[in-house]
């Protein structure tokens, strides 16, 4: 008997829209980066690439929110790091950390791009319009972004005003981020897993520093294959997993030991937050302290922290209502003040003029 022709459609049966979304081309033609602003991102591409292969001994900090809200407080706290930069710009080498994409163990708000107005609205052309003007502001300012790339679709729409590039816990292990990772323009840190496998990570920079073919999108937003050379500039960042942090000497030792064994250069980052800092945000002073004394000690190879931080200490759950929103503090992990920031950035600052002054000591 000749099969039946089905009564009830095959595809996309629990898709309840639609819409197609504006083009690449279209919001950067709207939004084009600037002169002012391109030798910002290129040039804080090149210090982070000269600080990751050692041409450059100063110490990279991305330090910001743990993810960007409101426009208004995201461009006060830029105004402020870009002064200090430009200030410490001699010993240390500081990004803004820029996150608009959250991804959740469960549910709950997924940052900026996807629900810029925090009401399940979900305007994910309106939030992108709104992430690149901030990152255009904020790199006018002179100051590098650093953002972490969750959705793959979103590069063809930011990257060109991004400095410096995380893959999440959570996506490290992803074929996916992997080979996003191996076509992008700037340095990409691959974090940890969650359950602080280092051997995750280190599969991830072989898979990035190798050439690949894969879906993505073009300039026009039509659906293309994407081959890339592979990034040379991808390197671990060590964020603590369930057992608890791995900051310390025995565990940045570890690491160095292993990127060696893999042929790789022995260059990491360590996130002082998370799992780091057991998710206090006050305990990232501890770990930033002992990042610096590391160093001081001889342990180069750890090249930059991280730091979340806002104007506010703590954070706030999104509500209902976002006028009873909280200035200056955070939506989703809790951050260091702006005191606090500044106290360690200046501390960081005269650690690396003391162990550059022991050096050249050392050298006559």
């Amino acid at each position: 008997m000749p099969s039946r022709k089905p009564s009830r459609p095959l595809e996309n049966t629990r898709v309840r829209r639609l819409a197609r979304l504006v083009a690449p081309k279209a919001i950067k033609k709207e939004s084009p980066v600037r002169a002012a602003s391109l030798a910002t991102i290129a040039g804080g591409r090149a210090e982070a690439q000269a600080i990751l292969h050692g041409r450059d001994t100063r110490l990279l900090a991305i330090v910001g929110p743990c993810s960007i809200h409101d426009p208004e407080g995201a461009l006060d706290y830029a105004r402020r790091l870009a002064a200090l930069r430009k200030e410490l710009a001699d010993s240390v080498c500081i990004f803004m950390r820029v996150y608009f994409e959250k991804p959740r163990t469960t549910v709950g708000w997924k940052g900026l791009v996807n629900d810029p107005r925090m009401d399940d609205t979900c305007d994910l052309e309106a939030g992108l319009r709104l992430a690149r003007r901030i990152l255009l502001e904020i790199t006018s300012l002179g100051l590098p972004t650093g953002t972490e790339f969750l959705d793959p679709i979103v590069p063809q729409y930011l990257a060109d005003a991004v400095s410096w590039a995380a893959i999440g816990a959570r996506t490290t292990e992803s074929q996916t981020h992997r080979e996003m990772a191996s076509g992008l323009s700037m340095p990409v840190g691959f974090k940890n897993s969650t359950d602080g496998s280092i051997q995750t990570a280190l599969d991830a920079l072989l898979s990035a520093r190798s050439p690949h073919s894969f879906l993505g999108i073009d300039q026009d937003g039509c659906t293309s294959v994407v081959a890339t050379a592979g990034n040379p500039d991808s390197h671990i960042v060590l964020r603590g997993g369930r057992e608890g942090g791995n900051y310390k000497s025995r565990h940045t030792a570890d690491t160095e030991r292993r990127l060696r064994e893999a042929g790789l250069q022995p260059g990491f980052m360590i996130d002082c937050s998370h799992a780091n800092s057991a998710k206090n945000p006050r305990r990232q002073a501890v770990v930033w302290r002992n990042v610096l004394d590391q160093r001081r000690r001889g342990r180069t190879s750890v090249i930059g922290a991280m730091l979340e931080s806002y104007l506010e200490e703590g954070n706030q759950p999104v509500g209902n209502d976002r006028k009873m929103l909280r200035y200056g503090v955070s939506v989703t992990d809790g951050c260091l003040d702006w005191p606090t920031t500044e106290k360690l950035l200046r501390a960081a600052a005269a650690s690396e003029r003391k162990m550059r002054g022991a050096v050249r000591v050392a050298v006559r």
